[in-house]
């Protein structure tokens, strides 16, 4: 009829199942939260990006990128629209568009005053120069009077 080893053994495969499906689960919930550290660990220690051009006076930028290549900032410039040269510093020289706005600035401000000088120095007249005509000679006294 009714057999008690047969009921034992029942009650042990089902502690040995729910023992197993209970690792199962724990297991599954140890990789959830290592997986939750992991990315915690990432977004929380990530480096946060420095500007390391911020603050810096455009004469400074361009001493510390451009002055490798170009002697000076005179000239470069020179013939572009404000547009286009701070799109291509943007691109290809500053690392924000602040930095790119000031290099801009200065540039066309060093081709500005250079061309002003140029005015300037062409409206004032130049001092005489010597020429072989007339030459310098020292005064001489004057015969018969």
């Amino acid at each position: 009829m009714f057999d008690m080893t047969r009921v034992i053994l029942l009650r042990k495969d089902d502690c040995a199942m729910r023992l197993a499906l209970e690792l199962i689960s724990l297991q599954k919930l140890w990789r959830g939260l290592l997986a939750l550290g992991v990315i915690s660990v990432l977004i929380g220690g990530a480096a946060h990006a420095q500007n390391l051009d911020e603050g810096k006076p455009a004469d400074k930028l361009f001493a510390d990128g451009c002055a490798t290549c170009h002697r000076s900032a005179r000239g470069l410039a020179k013939g572009r629209f404000s547009l286009t040269l701070f799109l291509f510093l943007q691109k290809h020289y500053a690392s924000n568009s602040s930095s790119a706005k000031a290099l801009t600035s200065y540039l066309e401000s060093v081709d500005s005053a250079q061309r002003g000088q140029s005015r300037t120095a062409a409206a004032k007249p130049s001092p005489p120069t010597r020429t072989s005509r007339s030459p310098i000679r020292p005064p001489a006294s004057v015969p018969g009077n």
